[in-house]
């Protein structure tokens, strides 16, 4: 973890190749180190001088102040080596290396690659990239990333990803269109450097993160990873999603960062016994990411499921049996008094409930809410899903008990997903998820990220 401390709390921080026209990185770099609030100081390095977002700027790195001690190098491949030979020299720690054109382009990027390794190992500064968008360190009111983000919400996940461009894009979309926050997230690049290890070692203390997830298409040093991932595991969940998995995949990951990918079947057992948890979506790192981040990790595989149709409990019924570590247990006597005392004489309920024929005796309201919390008291419960029906003609549902819920029950997991109306099930999204209430549009993904999660529970223990 040598010199990491700088990486994600820099003091100061030259952006070399800054730039005055809005939309080039150079510029969009500064920028978003101001929206963020960076409490360091921030010195543009451009050879015209002059003055860049309100910063004086230097002519050349050996100009830099005392003081500065993380480069963001936005320069063209070609003149990387040197300049970041120059900042260490001048003092700097760290460095980001956005640009591409190295290894996982041809030859003559190897060549680049391999002069960058070279100023590395003779200098002892830290690397990322190249060919990232660069890193985000919430706590510090940091990041390097040039992708527009503005201000990037905090949170206590953090993202380790194989690609450049997770801090940008990607970030981008959770950012507006989630409403969970980030503690750390890396985009390694190639990894002439820092790599996974060295991001899970620093992960594994860091106080701010609670849950990681990793996209990667190789291993860099695969028995020091495992290694670190074992005692990383007890103590956090790790979800991963591996790229490269086929020959075609890893055709296109040599291409993409210069990684090889290794055996798939091994590295599964490998994960496995590692306590990672492996996924194979990767939408899943951001609905996993939104459980994670708004709910704790449940205590167990069982799962009350509150249902408005019985096709969606046979349907998914079937997919937690077949793909699943779920279950749902048989109700406690008292849970199973109360649910059949809130339905009509006429139907069976059970867990999973099927909860319509209760609302249209009592309300939606009241049959949703009092059948949730009769599941989420049961001991035998160890997180609730739910589906809710929503539409204006079926009248309000006042859906302040679910955060109420949720409150009430601080250690079991809410999930909520929809049926019906979808102007209805938006503005009920809109509510629920600042109120740390996480829904899904789709009826199977709460199990999905509940099954993640429960076998990183099985790690934990």
């Amino acid at each position: 973890m040598r010199n990491l401390e700088s990486f994600f709390n820099p003091k100061g921080v030259a952006v070399i190749g800054a730039s005055s026209l809005p939309g080039k990185p150079g510029r969009t770099v500064i920028e978003n180190l101001q929206a963020n609030g960076f409490k360091g100081a921030i010195k543009p390095v451009n050879p015209k001088g002059g003055v860049i977002c309100g910063y004086p700027v230097s002519a050349s790195i050996f100009d830099l102040p005392i003081g500065i001690d993380t480069g963001i190098i936005m320069l063209p491949a070609f003149q990387t080596p040197e300049a970041l030979e120059a900042c260490a020299k001048k003092g700097l720690t760290s460095a980001v290396l956005a640009a591409g054109g190295f290894a996982e382009v041809d030859e003559g990027g190897q060549d680049l690659q391999r002069e960058l390794s070279t100023v590395i190992k003779n200098t002892g500064i830290r690397v990322l990239g190249p060919n990232t968008a660069g890193h985000i360190s919430t706590p510090g009111d940091y990041t390097s990333s040039f992708f527009p983000l503005g201000k990037i919400p905090k949170g206590p996940i953090s993202f380790v990803a194989q690609t450049g461009n997770f801090t940008g894009a990607m970030m981008r979309s959770i950012i507006s269109g989630e409403h969970y926050g980030v503690a750390r997230c890396v985009g390694l690049g190639n990894a002439v450097d820092i790599d996974e290890v060295d991001i899970l070692e620093f992960l594994a203390t860091d106080s701010k993160t609670k849950t990681i997830f990793l996209y990667l298409e190789s291993l860099h040093r695969p028995k020091k990873f495992l290694e670190v991932a074992r005692k990383v595991t007890k103590n956090k969940p790790v979800i991963m999603l591996k790229g490269g998995t086929t020959d075609e995949g890893a055709r296109a990951a040599q291409s993409h960062t210069a990684s090889l990918s290794s055996d798939d079947n091994v590295l599964d057992g490998a994960l496995r016994q590692a306590g990672i948890v492996r996924i194979d979506e990767f939408s899943q790192l951001f609905t996993i990411a939104k459980g994670a981040a708004m709910m704790p990790v449940p205590k167990g595989p069982r799962v009350g499921f509150v249902s408005p149709s019985g096709a969606f409990i046979v349907h998914i019924s079937d997919i937690c049996k077949e793909r699943t570590v779920l279950e749902f247990p048989k109700p406690m006597k008292k849970t199973q008094m109360r649910l059949e005392e809130i339905s009509p004489p006429f139907i069976k309920i059970t867990n999973p409930a099927d909860v319509f024929p209760a609302a249209t005796v009592n309300g939606m309201e009241f049959a949703w809410r009092e059948s949730m919390r009769a599941l989420l008291s049961d001991r035998r419960v160890d997180a609730v899903v739910t589906i809710l029906i929503l539409a204006d003609e079926l009248g309000k549902m006042n859906l302040e008990f679910l955060p109420e819920l949720a409150l009430e029950f601080p250690e079991k997991p809410i999930y909520v997903s929809f049926s019906g109306d979808e102007n209805s099930n938006r503005e009920a999204s809109a509510f629920l998820e600042p109120a740390g209430v996480p829904t899904f549009p789709r009826i199977e993904d709460p199990f999905k990220v509940l099954d993640a999660m429960a076998r990183a529970r099985e790690a934990l223990k």
